[in-house]
């Protein structure tokens, strides 16, 4: 896996991560979207209550949000490109403060990229981008997300739940 956040400018202000992962590429395109929930760090939610399940919804427009265990939802991004199984990109609609903007003019852009590696194996690439939209202080949000706590770490979590990081 390769992390490389740029520290270049405001043009460049971007997190780019990436993996090759044991399983086909529809099924890693699958468990990165209708089964985020096998993977996606609960600690990372952004609802006031215990997370239930993390969903995407399957479509350009459709929301990636956390739903409680008493129903409540809270959303954190909208569905840019829904092109399974090679390309899914989501605005990150999660501010400095952590919490859901709907304002799409200040999200940064979450593009994941789908190849086939071989039999068997996908490499995920995944560049978090647009990160100078979140405003002053965007660069501790690029941070954030570059950390291994965010998406070098995720993606982690990701390829144990396809059957495991190729070596």
């Amino acid at each position: 896996m390769t992390q490389e956040p740029t520290t270049r400018g405001a043009e460049d202000a971007l997190v780019r991560t990436e993996i090759v992962v044991n399983a086909p590429i529809e099924t890693a395109f699958d468990v990165f979207t209708e089964g985020i929930d096998t993977w996606w760090p609960r600690a990372h939610h952004l609802g006031g209550g215990t997370l239930d399940k993390e969903v995407v919804e399957p479509r350009v427009g459709g929301r990636c949000y956390g739903r409680d265990v008493d129903g409540t939802e809270c959303q954190w991004g909208t569905v840019l490109a829904w092109d399974r199984p090679h390309h899914l990109a989501f605005a990150w609609q999660i501010n400095l403060a952590w919490t859901f903007d709907p304002d799409l003019d200040q999200a940064s852009r979450v593009d994941v990229h789908f190849g086939s590696d071989g039999a068997g194996r996908t490499k995920v690439t995944l560049v978090h981008s647009e990160l100078e939209r979140h405003g002053t202080g965007w660069d501790s949000m690029r941070g954030s997300v570059g950390s291994e706590g965010g998406w070098p770490g995720m993606l982690q979590a990701f390829a144990k739940a396809t059957g495991g990081a190729a070596a």
